[in-house]
């Protein structure tokens, strides 16, 4: 049955608020909010229907911090041994000198699209790998990329065989317009997916699983930012990685980051495309083979292009880029960007950051 996009934006939107509601504090890891929340959504994932994935019922409890909620979808057909992860964190930064940090876009509304993904895949019955919705606990610091974070436990202690999975989709601020309001649909829906170059043919998947009337899927090399979420582990672990993000922005971890500043029509896009794009990860005949050292500067400079031509006219500065963007274009057509080359794309990356938050 077809779900009405005003349906999907509901149920979103009252688990994104719930998610930063006075009962969840801001979501520090085992505290009485961190607690509220993981125990909303092993709710969320009992109503639609994901079957438990955790050590205890939908819980992996993780020493020194909380528990995961990890819930399944199970796999049909001769890929059904294979894995999918699809990923959000749900802890935020708790409440600290007076404020409570609400965690709006970090990370209550890619919680809330891991549900509806799941909600969607389970509603397609469709064939192939095994899908674990993971709700990951310690992202924050100071558990990030310690042996406390919540995904680092999930690749040591693995409920599913750590050979068998296949790709980690990972979602961290994925709540927010892109840019100025006022700039066009171009940059506003915007996404980044990053990481499609580490495994043979999954780019190609980034960019088909796009819809028209959606968001728009910027694929950048994963490479040009630093570790950020919970897909290093995995990567570590020589397991293929994507990482979707809008990027950070000026609520980033303030108090401002609240449920009235996302775009929920976005939010919903993004569960329609993540869905199809999950799926077809799912059904795809080979496994992916893992290159940690591949590179698609490519990809990077034309997505860096796109959104530079679309926000010039609003932020002039970004025009001034427009020149050397040019120049490594050019560059990477005749091989791999040098070091320094790829260092400058990197200062880039982060200029249109600041420039879109």
């Amino acid at each position: 049955m077809q779900v009405r996009p005003s349906e999907r934006r509901a149920r979103i939107e009252a688990l994104v608020r719930y998610l930063c509601s006075p009962e969840c504090a801001g979501r520090a890891p085992d505290t009485a909010g961190g607690i509220a929340a993981r125990t909303r959504i092993v709710d969320e994932f009992r109503a639609i229907g994901a079957a438990p994935g955790g050590t205890d019922g939908f819980l992996q409890p993780v020493p020194g911090c909380g528990a995961n909620v990890l819930a399944e979808i199970p796999g049909h057909g001769p890929l059904a041994e294979h894995t999918i992860v699809v990923a959000a964190h749900y802890d935020h930064l708790g409440s600290l000198g007076g404020d409570t940090f609400w965690g709006a876009d970090d990370n209550a509304a890619a919680v809330a699209i891991l549900v509806e993904v799941g909600r969607e895949l389970l509603a397609r019955r469709r064939s192939g790998r095994r899908v674990v919705l993971a709700a990951y606990d310690g992202e924050e610091p100071p558990h990030f990329l310690h042996g406390t974070m919540g995904s680092m436990y999930h690749v040591a202690h693995p409920t599913a065989p750590l050979a068998g999975i296949d790709m980690m989709v990972c979602m961290d601020l994925c709540g927010h317009a892109l840019g100025p309001v006022g700039c066009p649909s171009e940059v506003r829906d915007s996404v980044f997916v990053l990481g499609a170059e580490l495994s043979h043919g999954t780019g190609e998947l980034v960019d088909a699983a796009a819809i028209a009337g959606g968001i728009y899927p910027r694929r950048a090399d994963l490479d040009v930012i630093p570790p950020l979420s919970d897909y290093q582990p995995f990567r570590e672990a020589g397991v293929p990685v994507l990482f979707l993000s809008c990027g950070r922005w000026e609520h980033y971890h303030q108090p401002t980051d609240t449920p009235d500043r996302l775009d929920y029509d976005k939010i919903v896009s993004t569960v329609e495309y993540l869905a199809g794009l999950v799926q077809m990860l799912r059904e795809r005949p080979d496994a992916p083979t893992f290159d940690t050292h591949a590179r698609d500067d490519l990809a990077t400079i034309a997505s860096l292009r796109t959104l530079a031509r679309h926000l010039a006219p609003r932020v002039p500065a970004v025009s001034q880029a427009a020149a050397h963007l040019d120049a490594l274009a050019a560059a990477a057509r005749t091989g791999p960007l040098s070091q320094p080359q790829r260092q400058q794309l990197a200062w880039m990356v982060a200029g249109l950051e600041d420039a879109l938050s």
